[in-house]
C-alpha cells in the first residue's frame, strides 16, 4: 500500500503482524501497576472497542501482556510501516489543505528524531503524549484525509470523537488533554485514567501537535541565559553554566549555552538520548568521569572557551564535585522533568539508568523515597554554591516544588515562598511576557529548506524596520530578537520540520505573519503554518511558572488560559488546544494553545490580524490588571494602536496609606 492509502485505511479491516520489541529505540518507562483487577478488564475492554468483534478474540491477550508488561496499552501491532517524519503538504490525501497541515505537524510530533519515545507516542517530558495508542493515531490520520472545511474534529485526549459539521471559519480540530475534574488531578489519579486509556497528558505543545523539536525553547533558553549573565554583570565568555537533562525540550540548554557564548555542563543519566543529542549537535562533547570533566572545565573556563558539556552521569554528582573542587559555578539551574518525578522525570543518585528504571517499576514507594532523598542532596550542594555567589534560578519544571515537598532546605525564610526565583519571576516575566514578548513559531509546509531561509530573511527585515521606531522599552528585546534569527541558520537548529521559533510581541507577530501571507500569495513560498510554545504571554497559567510573577493573589486560577483559547477558536485559528498539565505537572497548570494555517488569502491576512492580536494581549491585559508595570505599559501601546481595544487599567494604591 502506498502512504495515502495506509493513511486513508485509518484501522485496518485486516490485522497487521505483530511488531518485535525494538530495544534500541528510546522507549518510555514502565509505568507502575495501579490498576485492580475489575480496572484492568475495563482497560481490555477499553482498548478493544477500537476493533471489530472478531479481533477481540486475538487482540486481548496481547493486549493483557502489554498492560501487564508495560502498565499501557500502546497496541504496538499497529504502528504504521511508513516513516514516521513531516512530509511535504503535498503529500498528504485529503479534501482540506488545513488538515492536511495537521497531518503534517502530527507526524513531526512523532518524528524519531524529535519524540522522546517515539513507539509510546510520547514526544517530551516522558509522558508528553499525542495519542494513548495507534489506534487513535490511525483513526485520527484518516478523519483529517476525510474532513472537508465544513467539519471540525473533536479529541478527547488522544481519543479522535469524530467529525462534527461546522463551518469554514471554525477550527478545524478542537483538542483537549487531560481536563479532569479538578479533584481528580493528582499524580495517581492521571496514572490510573491513562492506563484505563481515558485521558493523557499532554504536556503543552506535544498533545497540541505543535512540538518543534528542541529549538521549540533554545531561543527562550538562550535569552534567560543571557540575561542572567546580564543580573550578575558578567559576560557569557569565560562564565560556567550548569544544569541537567538532555531529554525532550531540555535537550535545547547547551545549544543555548553555546549561543549565549559561555561554557555549559549538562548532567543526564539516559545512554541513548545522551547520543542523540551528541549525534544532532546539540553538545559537543560528552564525558563519563567525573575526574575528567573537573579538568576539561577548568581547561574551558581559563581558555574562555564556548563550549557544552554532557556529563553522562547524575547531577548530583557534579554540584557536589564542583563545590569541593572550588570551580565556580555562575549560572545554575535544572531542567529534569520533575512534573513527572515518580515515573522517570528523576533520578536518584546511586543507581543506574536500568536500576532506576526496574525500581521504578517494581519497588515505586522505594523509588520516591529514594528521589526525594536525592532532591534533599540535590538543593544542599547548590545551596552551598549560591552561598559562593552562584546565580540559580528554577526552570519552571517543578524543581523546587517537588525539592520542597520532599523536605529539602528551599524555602524562604517566611516559609512561604521559595529562596531562589523562577525564571519567569526574574527574567522572562518581567522583561519578555509583560512586554508581550513571547515564542512564536512557525513551520514551512513545503518541507524546503530554502522556504525556511526566505522567512528567516522575511523575519529579520520585519523587525529591523520596527527597531527603528521601537520605544526604549522594549529595545533590548528587539535586539536580541534579531541577532538570533540572524544567526538562526548557522547554529543548525531544525531537527523533523523546517521550523523557527522568534520571540516576538503581538505587534511583530501580526507583521511577520502577513508579510508571510503576501510572500506566499506571490508564489514565492509555501503554506506557513503558525503557532507558538504555550509558555507565552497568554496561553499558560502556571502559578510556579508562567505566571509565577503575579502578585495580585491571581496566581491559581486559570480564567487567561481559557479565555484564551475559546477567543482564539471564533478568531480564526486553524486548530486550537487546551490543557490540563504542562511542564510543572498534571493539576498544577492549565495551557492552552494554537495552529494557523497560512494560504496567501485575504481571508487568512483578516484572521492572522484578528486572532494574534487577541492571543498576545489577552495576557498582557491580565498582567496589566495584577499591576504589573511593563504589562501596564504595553496594554496601553497597544490601545493607542487598535481604538477597538478597551482594557481596564488598575489603579495604583499608595503603600504609605497601610503604615
Amino acid at each position: 500500500m502506498t502512504f495515502q492509502e495506509q493513511i486513508t485505511e485509518g484501522i485496518p479491516s485486516i490485522l497487521p503482524q505483530p511488531k518485535p520489541y525494538e530495544s534500541e529505540i528510546n522507549h518510555a518507562p514502565i509505568r507502575k501497576k495501579i490498576l485492580s483487577d475489575e480496572e484492568k478488564k475495563l482497560a481490555l475492554k477499553n482498548a478493544l472497542r477500537y476493533f471489530d468483534a472478531k479481533h477481540h478474540a486475538e487482540l486481548l491477550p496481547e493486549f493483557k501482556e502489554e498492560l501487564e508488561t508495560y502498565g499501557r496499552i500502546y497496541m504496538y501491532r499497529f504502528r504504521p510501516d511508513y516513516e514516521m517524519k513531516a512530509r511535504p503538504i503535498t503529500e498528504y490525501p485529503g479534501k482540506s489543505e488545513q488538515a492536511k497541515a495537521i497531518m503534517l505537524m502530527i507526524q513531526n510530533n512523532l518524528d524519531y528524531a524529535v519524540a522522546q519515545h517515539p513507539h509510546e507516542l510520547i514526544t517530551y517530558g516522558g509522558n508528553g503524549a499525542v495519542f494513548q495508542n495507534w489506534a487513535q493515531y490511525r483513526l485520527t490520520m484518516r478523519y483529517l484525509a476525510e474532513m472537508t472545511d465544513e467539519q471540525t474534529l473533536a479529541m478527547y485526549s488522544g481519543h479522535p470523537m469524530g467529525l462534527f459539521p461546522s463551518h469554514k471559519e471554525a477550527p478545524r480540530v478542537v483538542v483537549t488533554n487531560g481536563m479532569v475534574i479538578p479533584n481528580y488531578s493528582k499524580p495517581d489519579d492521571w496514572e490510573k485514567m491513562n492506563a484505563l486509556g481515558v485521558s493523557q497528558y499532554g504536556q503543552m505543545t506535544a498533545g497540541s501537535y505543535m512540538y518543534i523539536g528542541p529549538q521549540g525553547i533554545v531561543h527562550g533558553t538562550t535569552i534567560t541565559v543571557l540575561n542572567g549573565f546580564r543580573k550578575i554583570q558578567k559576560t557569557p565568555n569565560g562564565g560556567l553554566f550548569v544544569t541537567s537533562g538532555l531529554g525532550g525540550m531540555s535537550g535545547a540548554q547547551p545549544k543555548a549555552g553555546t549561543i549565549a557564548g559561555c561554557v555549559t555542563v549538562c548532567a543526564e543519566v539516559n545512554p541513548k538520548i545522551t547520543k542523540i543529542r551528541h549525534e544532532q549537535g546539540w553538545i559537543h562533547e560528552i564525558v563519563e568521569d567525573l575526574s575528567l570533566l573537573v579538568t576539561r572545565v577548568r581547561k574551558a573556563l581559563e581558555n574562555k572557551e564556548v563550549v557544552s558539556i554532557a556529563y553522562l552521569g547524575n547531577i548530583v554528582e557534579v554540584w557536589e564535585r564542583f563545590d569541593q573542587e572550588n570551580i565556580h559555578i555562575d549560572l545554575g539551574s535544572d531542567q529534569t522533568s520533575l512534573h513527572n518525578p515518580w515515573a522517570g522525570g528523576y533520578y536518584p543518585i546511586g543507581y543506574s539508568f536500568e536500576q532506576s528504571n526496574d525500581l521504578m517499576a517494581k519497588a515505586p514507594e522505594k523509588f520516591k523515597e529514594e528521589v526525594q532523598k536525592t532532591l534533599r542532596r540535590h538543593a544542599a550542594a547548590i545551596n552551598k554554591h549560591t552561598e559562593k555567589g552562584t546565580y540559580f534560578f528554577d526552570y519552571g519544571n517543578a524543581f523546587l516544588l517537588e525539592a520542597s515537598r520532599a523536605g529539602a532546605a528551599v524555602m524562604a525564610t517566611n516559609h512561604i515562598d521559595f529562596k531562589y526565583p523562577s525564571y519567569v519571576q526574574d527574567i522572562m516575566g518581567p522583561m519578555c511576557f509583560d512586554y508581550g514578548f513571547g515564542p512564536f513559531r512557525w513551520v514551512c509546509a513545503s518541507g524546503k529548506p530554502e522556504d525556511l531561509a526566505k522567512t528567516d530573511a522575511i523575519a529579520c527585515a520585519v523587525l529591523e524596520e520596527m527597531m527603528l521606531n521601537a520605544p526604549t522599552e522594549i529595545q533590548q528585546q528587539m535586539a536580541d530578537n534579531i541577532q538570533w534569527i540572524k544567526g538562526a541558520q548557522e547554529n543548525k537548529l531544525v531537527v523533523g520540520s523546517q521550523a523557527r521559533i522568534l520571540y516576538a510581541d503581538a505587534e511583530g507577530r501580526v507583521k511577520i505573519a502577513e508579510a508571510f501571507n503576501q510572500a506566499i500569495a506571490r508564489g514565492e513560498i509555501g503554506y506557513i503554518i503558525l503557532g507558538r510554545d504555550h509558555h507565552d504571554v497568554s496561553g499558560t497559567d502556571s502559578p510556579y511558572r508562567e505566571t509565577s510573577n503575579i502578585y495580585d493573589g491571581s496566581r491559581f486560577t486559570a480564567d487567561m488560559a481559557i479565555q484564551n483559547v475559546i477567543g482564539d477558536s471564533f478568531r480564526g485559528a486553524t486548530w486550537v488546544s487546551i490543557h490540563n498539565g504542562g511542564g510543572v505537572g498534571w493539576g498544577e497548570v492549565i495551557n492552552g494553545g494554537f495552529g494557523m494555517v497560512l494560504d496567501g488569502t485575504k481571508e487568512a491576512s483578516k484572521r492572522l490580524e484578528s486572532m494574534l492580536f487577541w492571543d498576545v494581549n489577552n495576557g498582557i491585559s491580565r498582567r496589566s490588571w495584577a499591576r504589573n508595570e511593563g504589562a501596564v505599559f504595553a496594554i496601553k501601546r497597544a490601545m493607542e494602536a487598535q481604538p477597538l481595544l478597551k482594557v481596564t487599567l488598575p489603579n495604583i494604591v499608595d503603600d504609605n496609606l497601610f503604615l
